[in-house]
């Protein structure tokens, strides 16, 4: 018998190139999640009309309310959303909404972590001049792009690049890491003991979907 679909909502600022990762992937049958809710804290954040598009409940929750992690607390629960998702989500989420959400929070980070921390991270890994770069999936804690990895992919630095060409090459790469952290949280996959997630086996994605050949991806992927 088939699990149950997960209810996967979105917190987004900005484009949601991530979110429509995970939307893809629900639309062409890879995870056993669909994207039911997106909220942004930006009105005219292009996510809202990327989600628009196919039929997701999405709305702007005002930042400047005290109260907008309560009113998107609230949304979360009426919409039944087993996994919170922060895709391009450019706010602090504070300590109250880590606690009430532990565990079924995860982001996404244009570094590898816990290297890179912050909204700058390709800008901040080209000046140190690393030779490789990434991303990571992570369980939300409540300081800033902490809390136990999920996931992780390594991308080489080129010589000549670019805070944006190096940002294009770990965006396609999310793309993947993304729904495949949905993916194995969905089928409960994941183990988390302290600072350590276990993955738990499963059919890696390589062996089922096309992969960058000059990409390095973490066990679980």
């Amino acid at each position: 018998m088939k699990s149950e679909r997960l209810k996967v909502g979105v917190l987004s600022s900005g484009r949601g190139t991530d979110m429509q990762s995970i939307i893809d992937a629900s639309e062409q049958g890879k995870i056993n999640a669909e994207v039911v809710l997106v909220c942004s804290d930006r009105q005219t954040a292009q996510c809202l009309e990327r989600a628009k598009k196919h039929k997701i409940h999405a709305l702007f929750v005002d930042p400047n309310n005290p109260k907008y992690e309560k009113e998107i607390d609230t949304l979360m629960i009426s919409h039944k959303v087993g996994l919170i998702v922060g895709a391009g989500w450019m706010r602090i989420i504070s300590p109250w909404f880590v606690w009430r959400w532990e565990g079924k929070l995860v982001n996404i980070h244009p570094a590898l972590l816990p290297s890179f921390k912050g909204v700058h991270a390709q800008r901040d890994a080209l000046e140190k001049a690393v030779k490789i770069s990434g991303c990571t999936t992570h369980f939300m804690a409540k300081e800033v792009d902490e809390g136990p990895i999920i996931l992780q992919a390594a991308v080489l630095v080129r010589e000549g690049d670019t805070e944006e060409t190096l940002a294009k090459r770990i965006l396609d790469v999310e793309h993947q890491i993304l729904p495949r952290t949905v993916d194995l949280f969905q089928k409960k996959k994941l183990r988390q003991k302290g600072r350590k997630v276990e993955i738990l086996p499963d059919r890696s994605w390589k062996e089922l979907y096309p992969a960058y050949p000059d990409v390095l991806y973490s066990e679980g992927y």
